[in-house]
């Protein structure tokens, strides 16, 4: 099975496109295990255990490394332990490293990513040119790739944007996602710019290709569902994923009166609600 499939798989499977950010801050985490890969290890089995019992599911999740590395062996140790056990569930991992080099250097980025962790998808930087993604799909060709397109960040503009022989880089880096076109390479796009995003549509649209969207932006950094769903009903809205994360797991901040694992499970089904309901 190539990613996309997977993708379509899962979204039926789970009836959703949200992916759960996996982003642990110790100080936010509300248990007293004082070993950090005990404290993390816990408070996404107790999540995981609560969207089991509930049914309520996203359709992948998406651990960010530097979350984890930040805590040194054990951080990672703890990494390792919640791929597989979000994996043993069917749900997707798309690991969010970010990578960007080449040669071997890229190839044992990719051996990391795909042999070690198990990931089903990784976040790429397109700087140093295909160089730094040939090596991903090349020795790994099932996988999943999303290309830093036009990211979320307010500063995003003062690269992204730049204007080169009249067209703005995203929208170049959107022709070369066509160009080393492969099933599974994807696009990070944020659902703060829906305006960038229906743009960027309009490119892959043209190519006849199917490219799955990474979608960060929405919850805290505050992007617009509505504007976001409509560009992307345009295509084949079970390969896109939006990504949400500090608002579901440390959800019990605003729903004081649950435990932090229902809070996490009530705001993954709203958010999964919403979604649907403005999919139609």
């Amino acid at each position: 099975m190539n990613y996309i499939d997977l993708l379509k798989q899962s979204s039926d499977r789970f009836n959703s496109i949200v992916c759960l950010g996996l982003d642990p801050i110790l100080e936010d985490i509300p248990l007293n295990n004082n070993s950090p890969f005990h404290k993390i290890k816990t408070f996404y089995q107790e999540i995981l255990n609560k969207i089991i019992q509930k049914n309520i599911y996203p359709a992948a999740v998406k651990p960010n490394y530097a979350f984890y590395a930040q805590y040194g062996i054990e951080g990672i140790q703890a990494l390792l332990s919640i791929c597989e056990m979000f994996k043993s569930e069917g749900l997707p991992i798309i690991l969010d490293v970010k990578r960007g080099d080449i040669g071997t250097t890229a190839a044992a980025y990719a051996k990391e990513s795909f042999q070690f962790f198990k990931a089903d998808a990784v976040t790429l930087s397109p700087f140093l040119g295909f160089d730094s993604i040939a090596p991903f799909i090349e020795n790994y060709p099932n996988k999943g790739y999303y290309i830093l397109n036009k990211t979320s960040n307010q500063s995003s503009n003062e690269i992204q944007d730049l204007v080169t022989n009249g067209t703005p880089l995203y929208l170049i880096i959107s022709q070369l996602i066509v160009q080393w076109y492969h099933p599974g390479i994807g696009a990070v796009v944020g659902a703060t710019y829906p305006e960038h995003l229906n743009r960027i549509t309009d490119v892959f649209l043209q190519s006849q290709t199917e490219i799955p969207y990474l979608i960060p932006g929405i919850g805290a950094q505050g992007g617009n569902l509505e504007e976001v769903i409509k560009a992307l009903k345009r295509t084949d809205i079970r390969i896109h994923r939006f990504s949400s994360s500090r608002s579901i797991n440390y959800a019990y901040k605003k729903h004081t009166h649950l435990n932090f694992s229902d809070a996490a499970v009530k705001e993954l089904s709203a958010l999964n609600n919403e979604i649907n309901r403005l999919i139609g």
